[in-house]
C-alpha cells in the first residue's frame, strides 16, 4: 500500500483559502438570491417533475405539467445545434497569407478534428447549447489530459516470417471540454464576461478517490482529508435522495490572487514576509495581482495553488448568453422567455382537470340520520347500499355542475403566446395548418423569416462568445503540451456554419417552387436540384451531387455532332458570301465596260475622220487618241482589280460571329 507524508498546514495556506473562499462565498450569496430558485423551477418544468411550490392557486390538486416549454426548448436547442454541426466539421482554419505552403494547415485542421472526436467534443458542446438554453448560459470547462492511446498492431518478429499480434500504446494530449451546470459556476457579479472578472470557480462534488489519486501523482498536495457531504443545491440534477457518500466538495477557482500569497506558500512558518492586510488598508490585496489556479476542498483544505501554467494566460473557461442581456454576465434562455406562459398553460389545464374530477366522478347526497351504522357508501357497479326506508328519499346523486369545454381553447391560445414568446414553431399543429389552407404560404413566410433571424442571433452569440474561444484555447494548449504535431503559429480559426432545420426546409421548399415555375428544360433547374441535394441532411449527398454534375456536362458524341453540324453551316454561310461577291464584282465590270464602250466608238468615229482630212492637226489628233485610248486601258485594270479584291475577300474563313 502506498504511503506518503502530509504536506503541513501553514498559516499562509489559510490566507489563500480565506481570500478564496470569502471572495466565492459572495458570490454564491449573490447568485442564489437573484437566480437559484428560478434556475430549479426551470429545471422542473422542462423535465415535468411536479414540486408543491409549483402550484398556481391552494386549491389545486392535479399536477400535470404540459410538455409546451419542454418543446420549445429541444427544438431552439436542435435548430442551433443542427446549424453548428449540420456539415459534419464545424470549424476551418485559415492560414497566414505569407505562408505559400498550404499543406501544414491541412495537417492541422485534419489532427484537430481527429482529437476532437476522440475527446467526444460534438456531445460536449450540444450539452452546453441545451444548459444554456434552459438557464440561458452555456458554461464550458476546458481540461488538458495525458491519455494513453491503445490501438491494435501487429509487428514482425526477427528471424522468422511471422509477426506478433498485440496492442500498440501512444501517450497524447488531450483537450476536453466539461458542461459546467450553472448552479456550480461562481463569478464576480461586477463581471461581463469571464476574462473581465476579478475571477470564477466551479463548485462541485468531486468523487473521494480521484482526489487521492491526484495526491498519490503529485496533482494535488497531500493533506489529511476524508469524504463530506453538506449540499444538495450542487448536485447537477434535482433529486429526491442523492448519492451522498465518497464525495468531496471541491473549488476550483480560475483567476487573479495577490502575488504575494503564492510567494508566501513557498516559505516557512517564522521566515520573514511581507505583512499582507495593513490595517485600515482595504486595497493593499488587490494592488498587485498574478493570474493562478486554486483548487480547495470543504473550505479549507488548499489541495493545489499555482501561477497559471498556460502559455497565453488564459483563463480555462468559456462562455456565452443564449440571448443577450446587456450588462450583466447571465444570460437569458427559451425557459425564461416562456416560463410565464408556460404557467399559464398549466394553471388552465390543471383547473380543467379538477374540473372534471368533480363533474365526472359520480357522487350521492344522503339522509345521514336514516343510514345503517358502519354502512361503507362506496358508489360503484354492482354494489348494494342499506338504507332504512325509501332510498328516493333518503339517496340521490350530487353534481357540481358542467366542465367548460373552451377551457382547452383558452390553454391552446395560451400555448400560441408561449410559442410566440420564445420563438419556436409547433411541429405538430404546423402541417394541419399548412394541408388546412389556415398557414397561407405568404403568412407561413413572414413567421419563418421572424423566426429564423431569432435563431441567427443567437447562433452568433454562440460562435462569438464561445465556440471560436474554446477552438483558439484549445489550438494554444496543443500547440504548448504537444508541439511535435501542433506547429506553434497564429492560426485564424472560422465557424463552420449552415441553416437550421426550419430554415433548411424553408429553403428547399423555396427552391422547388422555383424549379416547378421554370420548369423541367430550363438551364437553371440543375443547379437549383444540386442546392436541394446539398442542403439535404441524406449521407450519400455527395454522390448524388456528383452524378448531378456528371449529367449536366454535355455528351461528346452530341457534342461533335453539334460541332459538325455547325462547321457545315459556316461554310454554306460562306459560300453564299462569296457567291454574292462575285455577283457584285461581275456587274461593277460590266458597269465599267459599259462606260468605256462609247468613248471607245466616239474615238474611233474621230479616228476615221481625221484620216480623211488634209487638215494639218492630224498629227496632234492621233497622238490625243492614242492617249484616251491607254487612259481606258488603265481604267479597266483597276476595275479588274477591284473584283480579284472582293473575291478573296469573300473566300477568307469567317469566325462563329458570322452566324449571327
Amino acid at each position: 500500500m502506498a504511503e506518503f507524508k502530509e504536506d503541513p498546514v501553514t498559516e499562509y495556506d489559510r490566507e489563500l483559502v480565506a481570500f478564496v473562499v470569502d471572495h466565492t462565498t459572495r458570490w454564491r450569496d449573490h447568485r442564489d438570491v437573484n437566480y437559484l430558485d428560478k434556475w430549479e423551477e426551470y429545471e422542473r418544468l422542462f423535465r415535468g417533475i411536479w414540486d408543491g411550490a409549483d402550484k398556481t392557486r391552494e386549491s389545486e390538486r392535479s399536477r400535470i405539467i404540459t410538455p409546451a416549454l419542454q418543446q420549445a426548448i429541444e427544438g431552439k436547442q436542435a435548430e442551433i445545434a443542427e446549424a453548428v454541426f449540420g456539415r459534419g466539421e464545424f470549424f476551418d482554419i485559415v492560414d497566414d497569407r505569407n505562408d505559400s505552403d498550404p499543406t501544414d494547415i491541412a495537417l492541422v485542421r485534419q489532427q484537430m478534428h481527429e482529437d476532437f472526436k476522440f475527446s467526444k467534443i460534438k456531445k460536449a458542446l450540444d450539452d452546453i447549447i441545451l444548459l444554456g438554453e434552459l438557464y440561458g448560459t452555456g458554461i464550458g470547462e476546458i481540461t488538458v489530459e495525458e491519455k494513453t492511446v491503445m490501438t491494435p498492431a501487429t509487428q514482425p518478429i526477427p528471424g522468422s516470417s511471422m509477426a506478433a499480434i498485440g496492442v500498440r500504446e501512444e501517450k497524447k494530449f488531450m483537450v476536453q471540454l466539461n458542461p459546467i451546470n450553472p448552479r456550480n459556476f461562481l463569478i464576480d457579479p461586477n463581471a461581463r464576461d469571464i476574462e473581465s472578472s476579478l475571477g470564477a470557480a466551479i463548485e462541485e462534488y468531486m468523487p473521494y478517490f480521484k482526489i487521492v489519486q491526484g495526491m498519490v501523482d503529485g496533482t494535488y498536495r497531500k493533506v489529511g482529508i476524508t469524504p463530506s457531504y453538506n449540499d444538495m443545491d450542487l448536485e447537477p440534477v434535482q433529486e429526491m435522495s442523492p448519492k451522498q457518500d465518497d464525495k468531496v466538495r471541491v473549488i476550483r477557482y480560475y483567476g487573479k490572487v495577490p502575488r504575494e500569497y503564492l510567494e508566501n506558500l513557498k516559505k516557512q512558518d517564522g521566515e520573514e514576509v511581507v505583512d499582507l492586510f495593513p490595517e485600515g488598508s482595504m486595497a493593499e490585496d488587490y494592488q498587485d495581482m498574478v493570474e493562478a489556479i486554486v483548487v480547495i476542498a470543504d473550505d479549507q483544505w488548499l489541495l493545489k495553488a499555482e501561477e497559471n501554467p498556460y502559455m497565453m494566460k488564459d483563463r480555462p473557461l468559456v462562455a456565452y448568453q443564449a440571448d443577450s442581456m446587456p450588462g450583466r454576465f447571465w444570460g437569458r434562455g427559451t425557459a425564461e422567455k416562456g416560463y410565464n406562459m408556460q404557467k399559464a398553460i398549466d394553471a388552465q389545464i390543471r383547473s380543467h382537470l379538477d374540473s372534471l374530477a368533480l363533474t365526472t366522478a359520480p357522487m350521492m347526497a344522503m339522509d345521514a340520520t336514516r343510514l345503517p351504522r358502519g354502512a361503507k357508501y362506496d358508489v360503484k357497479p354492482g354494489k348494494n347500499l342499506l338504507v332504512n326506508g325509501n332510498p328516493n328519499e333518503i339517496m340521490m346523486p350530487f353534481k357540481f355542475g358542467n366542465t367548460d369545454p373552451l377551457n382547452m381553447n383558452t390553454a391552446n391560445m395560451f400555448q400560441g403566446m408561449l410559442l410566440q414568446a420564445t420563438g419556436t414553431i409547433d411541429s405538430t399543429a404546423m402541417p394541419d395548418k399548412v394541408a388546412s389552407g389556415e398557414a397561407s404560404g405568404a403568412g407561413l413566410s413572414m413567421a419563418l423569416s421572424g423566426l429564423m433571424k431569432k435563431n441567427k442571433r443567437t447562433l452568433i452569440n454562440f460562435q462569438e462568445d464561445f465556440l471560436i474561444p474554446f477552438i483558439t484555447k484549445a489550438a494554444w494548449r496543443f500547440m504548448q503540451f504537444d508541439p511535435d504535431r501542433y506547429p506553434v503559429k497564429d492560426f485564424v480559426f472560422l465557424p463552420v456554419s449552415t441553416l437550421g432545420m426550419v430554415a433548411r426546409e424553408y429553403e428547399q421548399q423555396q427552391m422547388m417552387g422555383l424549379m416547378s415555375t421554370l420548369g423541367a428544360q430550363s438551364p437553371i433547374v440543375p443547379l437549383l436540384l444540386q442546392g436541394v441535394i446539398q442542403g439535404s441532411s441524406i449521407g450519400n449527398r455527395e454522390e448524388i451531387v456528383a452524378s448531378l454534375q456528371q449529367m449536366s456536362q454535355p455528351d461528346p458524341m452530341q457534342q461533335q455532332m453539334q460541332q459538325l453540324a455547325l462547321a457545315t453551316a459556316q461554310a454554306q454561310l460562306q459560300k453564299t458570301q462569296a457567291e454574292a461577291a462575285k455577283a457584285m464584282a461581275e456587274a461593277q465590270k460590266a458597269g465599267a465596260q459599259a462606260q468605256a464602250v462609247p468613248v471607245e466608238a466616239q474615238a474611233k468615229v474621230l479616228a476615221a475622220a481625221s484620216k480623211n482630212t488634209a487638215d494639218p492637226m492630224a498629227d496632234e489628233f492621233e497622238k490625243r487618241m492614242k492617249i484616251a485610248d491607254r487612259l481606258i486601258k488603265v481604267e479597266d485594270i483597276k476595275s479588274n482589280e477591284r473584283i480579284a479584291e472582293l473575291q478573296n475577300l469573300a473566300k477568307m474563313p469567317r469566325g462563329i460571329d458570322n452566324l449571327q
